[in-house]
């Protein structure tokens, strides 16, 4: 049986962690708890997966420890901050924590952030949004990545641009984070650590053959949009639709020079309280049918149908009381880490 550990047991070793950097304490816990939450969730490539890569950047200074963003707009309903490359999960937060203040004045928030360290996993800034029960969108692009093709093409041009969207709706909310690429570059890296293939030839090889090997995008391929080889121009256009959400709204993006900006986000986020439109009560009687409707259909196979974000919603209650099943590789590398920097790594439960 895989070990589980306590969730507050990983939150304090990931927040002792960034403390060695010399950033606040506080705000350290902060993204200690962005990357927990994506691994109560099941999103293991984006959360704890994480941690490594910013405590390097906090330590090499391309994620900056102290400071505020930037205001650069604000009417109320809506912001613009510049995070010059503060933390991502903190910065977000941050903007959450904000809207979620504003909302129930406005009804609908919307925010952007240019030039904000890697977020790491949208979903897991939708906990705290459902459980202020309102609706979430969250979208992110990355002006100096190019990593996925428009189809016909095999130059890349977007960044993966995922988008997150929550809504509650009774016993689990309606939840999700996907991309706009056909898969995550976070499988592909894993696939490639593993030494396997991907499942299906989602991606072109750089004279823009189709291929499975991840071996393929590390050597100057790219990633096929959302929709795959036959209806990629859907992913593109959405892809596309993403990037002017996060940032032509924000106010920076491809036409600036973005080259040493690395992996650091263009956001958009958008909070909606249902009772600016009407009774809570009606809001949640059409996605609680919604979703029960969406259980019932019929499998192809005669298993039950997967409604996004109840497998995430359950998995999440579950680990929270049982204890957390860390993906091998990632438990492989936080135990370097915590030997590392002298730290103790948490012990497994007892049950």
């Amino acid at each position: 049986m895989a070990t589980r550990y306590d969730a507050q047991a990983l939150k304090q070793l990931a927040s002792a962690l960034f403390a060695t950097s010399g950033i606040d304490p506080s705000r350290g816990e902060v993204m200690a708890d962005v990357f927990l939450q994506a691994d109560l969730m099941g999103f293991t490539t984006h959360g704890l997966n994480r941690v490594a890569s910013n405590l390097h950047w906090l330590e090499s200074g391309a994620s900056k420890k102290n400071g505020e963003p930037n205001v650069l707009s604000d009417r109320g309903n809506c912001f613009n901050w510049d995070a010059d490359f503060l933390p991502g999960p903190w910065v977000v937060t941050r903007a959450i924590d904000e809207a979620l203040s504003r909302v129930a004045e406005y009804g609908v928030v919307s925010a952007t952030i240019r030039r904000s360290q890697h977020i790491a996993c949208l979903a897991a800034y939708l906990p705290k949004i459902v459980e202020h029960n309102c609706v979430g969108i969250l979208t992110c692009s990355t002006p100096a990545e190019n990593t996925v093709a428009p189809q016909g093409s095999k130059t890349a041009l977007f960044s993966a641009n995922p988008i997150a969207f929550c809504a509650p709706a009774g016993e689990y909310p309606l939840l999700f984070d996907i991309s706009m690429s056909a898969t995550a570059g976070g499988y592909v890296s894993r696939a490639r650590r593993e030494g396997r293939k991907l499942p299906h030839k989602y991606l072109k090889d750089r004279a823009g053959k189709l291929s499975d090997d991840p071996a393929a995008f590390a050597d100057g391929g790219s990633i096929l949009p959302v929709g795959g080889a036959d209806h990629g121009y859907k992913g593109a256009a959405l892809s596309a639709m993403l990037e002017v959400l996060s940032m032509s709204l924000g106010g920076y993006g491809r036409a600036d020079d973005v080259a040493s900006d690395d992996e650091a986000n263009s956001v958009f986020l958008q909070i909606i309280d249902p009772n600016a439109f009407g009774s809570k009560n009606d809001f949640l009687r059409q996605t609680s049918a919604l979703l029960q409707l969406w259980e019932s259909a019929e499998g192809d196979d005669g298993d039950a149908v997967r409604v996004p974000g109840k497998r995430a919603w359950e998995l999440r209650r579950t680990q929270l009381a049982g204890g957390v099943q860390l993906y091998p590789s990632v438990e492989e590398d936080l135990r370097a880490l915590a030997h590392e920097y002298g730290l103790t790594f948490p012990d497994g439960l007892s049950f």
